[in-house]
């Protein structure tokens, strides 16, 4: 930042446990430009835990209310009126989220700059709610969002797990932290996101097959990461006790540096786009279980061989290469243009205090990144 440009105040909503790692690197460059962040969390899934490793200040507001649409709707109410509470106290220049629905809507009411990032093209967003600017990857391109925004979009190289991944460093002290021998296979498995709004049954089923077939297969140690306490976490050690207690299946008793753990894994398999991207990102063997509607980023990293896609239950026997790999065969692929690339564009908004762009890094009406 400038000499010249004034400091301000950027409210961060942690809506969703990728959105911790995603904003750490961003959380850091802001504050060296002299801004001040106010932090936000959502009590679900891994978020406060992800929060805690990472050492971050927030103010912890609001739950999850489960997969009914009906609960879902009035739980973005009441947690946008409890952040609202919040914010009366707080004087905040921008919000920022990587699709916080609650966040939106009080920088609706609150008349906040907002900027939306977002990765994901169908997700659900409130109709009647038009954030201030859009930031998505430029394979986003021809979704055609920009209307979604007031400003218009503006799109960056890679995926937004480029933004972190660049910087991350292995270590090995997992291994003995899980109790995992390097000769056996391992695998990391993210179970299906069954609450989310846009899940579909046919990945559980895909989920169950995947865990049979490597409980089946010799030498293979399985590090499962639920996505809750109550029902995944519950339902794994119900289905499959054996493997549980011989340690076939190795629920992490605490929250554990996810690309750590997939960098010392032999492959990957996801029923969620984060876990699928970053290990994409770190160049390792990725499978998809994800049977929802697939998004753009997605379909580019299948199309470029980096993901693969397992459809039917056929496939996770018939595509699913199950062996050691070398690790030093795997390097990352992300680049750390895509921090440069979303700062440029955070911190030219910011510095206007959301005021509509006429120039600068990138071209938001058009769609578009100027070069």
């Amino acid at each position: 930042m400038n000499k010249l440009a004034k400091a301000r105040t950027i409210w961060i909503d942690l809506d969703n446990s990728p959105h911790v790692p995603f904003f750490v690197p961003i959380i850091m460059e802001l504050e060296k430009q002299g801004h001040s962040i106010f932090l936000t969390a959502r009590d679900t899934f891994q978020v406060i835990g992800l929060a805690d490793y990472y050492k971050l200040k927030y103010k912890k507001v609001g739950r999850h209310y489960g997969a009914n649409k009906l609960l879902k709707v009035v739980g973005t109410i009441w947690r946008s009126i409890q952040l609202a509470n919040v914010l009366i106290r707080h004087k905040v220049d921008v919000s920022l989220s990587h699709g916080s629905r609650a966040l939106l809507l009080v920088s609706w009411l609150f008349r906040i700059p907002s900027v939306l990032i977002y990765d994901y093209e169908h997700a659900k967003i409130l109709p009647f709610i038009k954030p201030s600017l859009g930031i998505a990857p430029e394979v986003c391109a021809n979704s055609g969002e920009t209307k979604r925004f007031r400003q218009g979009l503006s799109l960056y190289s890679g995926i937004k797990e480029d933004v972190y991944v660049a910087s991350f460093r292995p270590d090995s002290s997992i291994l003995r932290q899980l109790n995992i021998r390097e000769k056996e296979i391992i695998v990391t498995i993210r179970p299906p996101a069954s609450e989310a709004h846009y899940h579909n049954p046919d990945s559980d089923k895909l989920f169950t097959k995947v865990v049979e077939f490597l409980g089946r297969s010799e030498g293979v140690r399985m590090i499962i990461l639920p996505r809750n306490e109550k029902t995944q976490k519950e339902l794994i050690r119900t289905s499959w006790p054996k493997w549980c207690t011989e340690g076939k299946i190795i629920i992490p008793a605490q929250v554990v540096d996810g690309l750590n753990l997939m960098w010392h894994s032999d492959l990957v398999i996801s029923g969620g786009g984060t876990m699928n991207r970053e290990a994409a990102a770190l160049g390792l063997p990725v499978y998809s279980i994800f049977r929802g509607t697939l998004g753009a980023v997605d379909k580019y990293l299948a199309e470029h061989g980096r993901l693969v896609l397992i459809e039917t239950l056929e496939d996770v026997e018939n595509k699913v290469l199950v062996a050691k790999r070398s690790y030093k065969s795997a390097e990352s692929t992300c680049k750390s243009v895509t921090l440069k690339q979303i700062m440029e564009t955070l911190t030219y908004f910011v510095e206007s205090n959301g005021d509509p762009i006429q120039s600068g890094p990138m071209n938001c009406g058009s769609c578009s990144r100027s070069k």
